[in-house]
């Protein structure tokens, strides 16, 4: 497959989130009144200065697109050829990159505004035109043989510097690669086979008839994606209760609508692994970063028999929150309450403190970055919901989309997408732009690691038992929720396309039940679990990037290994993690985690950080007894 395929995908995936405060360099005059904001804090005019410039750009591309197809037949006459084919479609990818992620970030700011999704889709419209204008190169270069790419990639300083690993990884994709004829009609399959969570994404946006709830407070609360993520961990317990009970309730009554669009896009996966004569889905998606396939079930294995630690953790919760029964609305309250609430600008201070392990460069990185205009931090009506870094504006800088509370959780998003952004500055500034953008197996081991080193600060700065509890609470939940509740997701993939692939009927009913099942086993047989919870798979945007989600979960697993690396030792383990940042996508990402002395396709990764619970847990219940 072509470079420009795995920078589609880079781009258009959404990175789809205290009693100290800090002193800092203060904030520029346009973040002190944050919370005030009533539209997007971004500034998108360093991307375009408005619609009419991303026309002109947008048009300008699609003009230039069929010139790509000029070096059809020629790529093996030199390496000069091949090296002018190969700058001409990365250069015109990066423009159309640039035009992509302008369209998507103002889609976002306001996901009901439909001239917005209309020139989301014409940019979309233009990555399928790239791809079929360029979808002969793989054919072609196979064709070449290794031989003879090798030769030219010795005599050509251009193919050694930006494109030696794409040619090298386009050889190593030889049996799964089709004629020109057949790439091109893959990628013109694009467009269709993103329809579904399109068609999902549009359903939970804008489409449900999302219920209003009066909470005990006397607030009334409309509950859609941000109302329930603001609302489900509130300190009555019947309130916790009314959220989870109408959030379920309405998102239940479109089971069957999302049981087709998740459907039709399990057979979409399954028809591009047969297209592309792998033998099941999950190869398919793990080969593009050839990752191997012991990395996932290892993980769902190895998640599997931590589950114990697991339920002792739900066990304590019930103690510390005193209740009698356990229920699945009681998984998001903190064990103590902090009640603290963070402005942006001690978000800022806290994180920029919280980083300094990370050295000099990083900091003054992240300091530089956190004063500039580059997230959109609050929510508001029609705002797509959740938190992201757009990498994909290469060369103007990464942009942030956030929906942030002023509670902890927020502080930790905040630290969490600029850990990646970091990544993405680091990446750019070592490596060519066809070698910056990294998979997604490496990029949550940066965003995860500052949420570590958040935590260590905190519980350094903490004064009291109570707020030591906290935040071993908060560690927890990360290992809760980013390690055991990822790889359910992860294993809830896994089960649902084996099923496809076996030949069973699927839908929204049958996705319910299976998504049950999984809800009871990882949370134990000591919590309630009312079965319209397990409408909750249909909230989940990322299995609609499939096989995704499981890397959230190796990557907690390699930020912890690193992040004690870090703060147990000097200058060399800190050198050793951010080389890991700055490698890119230069090599495959196990690759490069290996020579970072890990090897995610062994247990040992995943037994530390169910390890690490367990030792968490021996603290809080010390501080307990």
């Amino acid at each position: 497959m072509t470079e420009m395929t795995r920078r589609e995908a880079l781009t258009a995936a959404a990175l789809t989130t205290a009693a100290i405060a800090t002193a800092s360099a203060a904030l520029p005059a346009w973040a002190q009144d944050a919370a005030a904001a009533d539209g997007p804090m971004w500034d998108l005019t360093e991307i375009y200065p408005d619609w009419a410039a991303w026309d002109a750009a947008r048009k300008t591309a699609l003009a230039a697109v069929p010139g790509l197809k000029d070096a059809q037949g020629k790529l093996g006459e030199s390496a000069a050829t091949l090296a002018g084919a190969m700058t001409a479609q990365s250069d015109l990818g990066r423009t159309i990159a640039r035009i992509f992620v302008y369209a998507s970030l103002k889609g976002d700011e306001n996901v009901a505004d439909a001239a917005n999704q209309e020139r989301l889709a014409q940019a979309r419209d233009l990555f399928t035109a790239y791809g079929e204008a360029t979808a002969w190169t793989s054919p072609e270069l196979i064709a070449l043989g290794k031989e003879k790419i090798e030769g030219f990639i010795a005599q050509s300083d251009v193919l050694q510097k930006r494109f030696d690993f794409t040619l090298r990884d386009t050889v190593r994709q030889a049996d799964h690669t089709l004629s020109a004829e057949g790439e091109a009609l893959l990628a013109s399959a694009g467009s269709p086979l993103a329809a579904p969570g399109q068609i999902a994404g549009q359903l939970r946006s804008s489409d449900i008839p999302w219920p209003t709830v009066k909470l005990s407070t006397g607030a009334e609360v409309r509950l859609d994606s941000q109302g329930y993520t603001l609302n489900r961990d509130a300190a009555n317990r019947a309130d916790r209760k009314t959220v989870f009970d109408s959030f379920w309730t309405a998102h239940g009554q479109f089971q069957n609508s999302f049981g087709a669009t998740y459907e039709a896009k399990i057979r979409g996966n399954i028809f591009y692994a047969k297209a592309r004569k792998y033998p099941t889905a999950l190869s398919a998606a793990l080969s593009g970063n050839n990752i191997p396939e012991a990395v996932y079930r290892t993980l769902v294995a190895e998640a599997n028999n931590g589950l114990p630690q697991l339920h002792r953790y739900f066990a304590f919760r019930q103690k510390m929150l005193g209740l009698q029964d356990l229920h699945y609305y009681d998984i998001y309250p903190p064990l103590v309450q902090l009640d603290r609430k963070f402005t942006l600008d001690q978000m800022r201070a806290v994180t920029l403190e919280a980083v300094k392990p990370l050295g000099k460069d990083y900091g003054e990185r992240i300091a530089k970055a956190t004063a500039a205009k580059w997230m959109d931090p609050w929510p508001r009506k029609g705002k797509r919901p959740g938190a992201y870094m757009q990498p994909g504006a290469y060369d103007v800088h990464p942009f942030l989309l956030l929906n942030l509370s002023e509670k902890y959780d927020g502080l930790s998003t905040y630290a969490h997408e600029w850990g990646h952004a970091l990544h993405s500055l680091l990446a750019q500034s070592a490596q060519p732009y066809d070698k910056a953008g990294y998979s997604i197996f490496l990029a949550e081991i940066a965003s995860t690691l500052n949420e570590e080193l958040l935590v260590a600060h905190m519980l350094k700065q903490a004064k009291t038992k109570e707020e030591k509890l906290f935040y071993l609470g908060q560690q927890m939940e990360n290992y809760r929720g980013t390690f055991f509740r990822q790889t359910m997701f992860a294993e809830f993939e896994l089960k649902v396309h084996d099923m496809a692939e076996a030949g069973e009927g699927l839908s929204g009913k049958k996705f319910t039940a299976v998504y049950l099942d999984l809800l009871k086993r990882y949370h134990g047989p000591g919590m309630e679990m009312n079965p319209v919870y397990a409408n909750e798979w249909a909230y989940i945007p990322h299995f609609y990037n499939s096989f995704y989600v499981y890397q959230y979960a190796t990557c907690i697993a390699a930020a912890g290994y690193f992040a004690r690396a870090i703060l147990k030792g000097g200058a060399k383990e800190r050198e050793n993690y951010l080389s890991v940042l700055k490698a890119g996508g230069s090599d495959y990402p196990a690759e490069v985690l290996k020579r970072a002395g890990l090897d995610m396709a062994s247990a040992a990764p995943y037994q530390a950080l169910v390890a690490n619970l367990k030792d968490t847990l021996d603290q809080a219940e010390k501080l307990m007894a």
